[in-house]
């Protein structure tokens, strides 16, 4: 695994989620036609969390096998950005519930600095050998040594036991209207 910055590698890191994130149940709700997905995903992965790139700690396993987008804290989002991307593109009932579910997230995102695992993903064709692991492990003796929280919005519901297993707790909800629930995910400094 390594700490990424040129461009060819960060290039790899956002095709890498953007395979990994093609059955997520909240992407696929933003973005539900292939070529959309496909086209404007991978935008709003750096929106989200290209500041990993900036910081050092975008992440790549394994030469591609999985990738994982990490903000560190006082580190956030292009919020401003997304949402002009998501005008541009979801259509007006999409929009109106990603306000919502954006203003929640801002609402249940912890208020001390912490850091935050914007993305993480595995190439489907690489799933089950510890790769996602690896990237979540990398960065949480960090948070370890730095006595700050590592948070997350988990967008599909089956990861939730895989980040339990790493001590993050659920701390709420995050839903409206037609989108998909996601877990808000919290893990205290050891």
């Amino acid at each position: 695994m390594a700490t990424i910055t040129t461009d060819q590698a960060q290039d790899r890191i956002l095709s890498t989620l953007t395979l990994g994130f093609s059955a997520d149940p909240i992407m696929r709700w933003l973005f539900p036609q292939a070529d959309t997905y496909l086209k404007y995903f991978p935008e709003a992965l750096k929106l989200f969390g290209g500041a990993a790139f900036d910081n050092n700690t975008a992440l790549n396993a394994d030469n591609g096998a999985a990738a994982a987008l990490w903000l560190p804290p006082d580190t956030h989002p292009d919020g401003d950005g997304l949402m002009k991307l998501f005008e541009s593109v979801l259509s007006k009932e999409t929009l109106e519930d990603a306000y919502k579910v954006f203003e929640i997230m801002d609402e249940i995102h912890p208020n001390e600095p912490c850091w935050h695992l914007a993305f993480v993903a595995t190439d489907p064709s690489r799933r089950g050998k510890g790769y996602g692991s690896a990237l979540i492990d990398f960065i949480l003796p960090r948070c370890d040594a730095e006595q700050k929280p590592a948070y997350l919005e988990n967008t599909n519901p089956a990861n939730t036991s895989f980040y339990q297993r790493y001590g993050f707790e659920v701390l709420g909800e995050i839903q409206a209207g037609n989108a998909p629930p996601m877990n808000a995910m919290l893990r205290d400094p050891r």
